[in-house]
């Protein structure tokens, strides 16, 4: 899973990097708001840990642009950052970051945080798989309802020429009117009582 850092201090970041890459993430990082939202718009990022106080862009004003953005997947936000109390984390939390880590970080803290939030983002990309399956499994048998229905029901025929009587009124011979409500096509050819009745002397008694 590849994970997008977004740190202005440059220690902070490599010793936030090493670790997650230690854990077995793939990581993008970014040393400001505005470098981690064009990342984030170009690449596909379902997970950012970002800080908060960054220069051009900080870490609340990048988290209320990724929620504002309309994306088909939930990207998943930690904020890492010095503020501490009550009225900070309120804040990181209403902004939209789904959690909030104080520095210094306590890595097995944030290693279980990220962990669990990955169990997540692979649950939804498993429940959105299957989803699809769904759909698709549903849009063929819908498809293969309606040719049923094509020549389902009650069909009027004639006990002499065996023409069938359309819901129009018409009389069709049979094959145009299965030709006309399936995917079958006819091959032609004789049955062995009509051969033998047509051309008797010819015919040998074989299929």
């Amino acid at each position: 899973m590849k994970i997008l850092v977004a740190e202005d201090d440059r220690v902070t970041s490599r010793m936030l990097q090493k670790f997650l890459v230690d854990l077995g993430y793939d990581i993008t990082a970014a040393f400001d708001g505005h470098q981690a939202w064009e990342i984030f718009c170009q690449d596909e990022i379902r997970f950012v840990i970002t800080d908060w106080m960054m220069p051009v862009m900080n870490g609340i004003d990048l988290v209320e642009k990724i929620r504002k953005r309309d994306e088909t997947t939930y990207c998943y936000i930690i904020l890492l950052t010095a503020k501490n109390g009550k009225d900070a984390i309120v804040e990181g939390i209403s902004a939209g970051a789904d959690d909030y880590i104080v520095k210094p970080f306590d890595k097995e803290e944030l290693a279980v945080r990220v962990r669990a939030w990955q169990s997540i983002i692979e649950l939804q990309q498993e429940l959105y798989e299957t989803n699809n399956k769904q759909k698709k499994l549903i849009i063929d048998l819908e498809d293969a309802l309606s040719r049923i229905k094509g020549l389902s029901g009650c069909l009027p025929i004639c006990t002499s020429c065996k023409r069938i009587r359309d819901d129009k009124g018409s009389w069709n011979q049979l094959e145009l009117y299965i030709r006309d409500h399936s995917e079958a096509e006819f091959s032609h050819g004789f049955c062995p009582d009509c051969a033998k009745k047509l051309y008797p002397d010819i015919y040998n008694g074989k299929d």
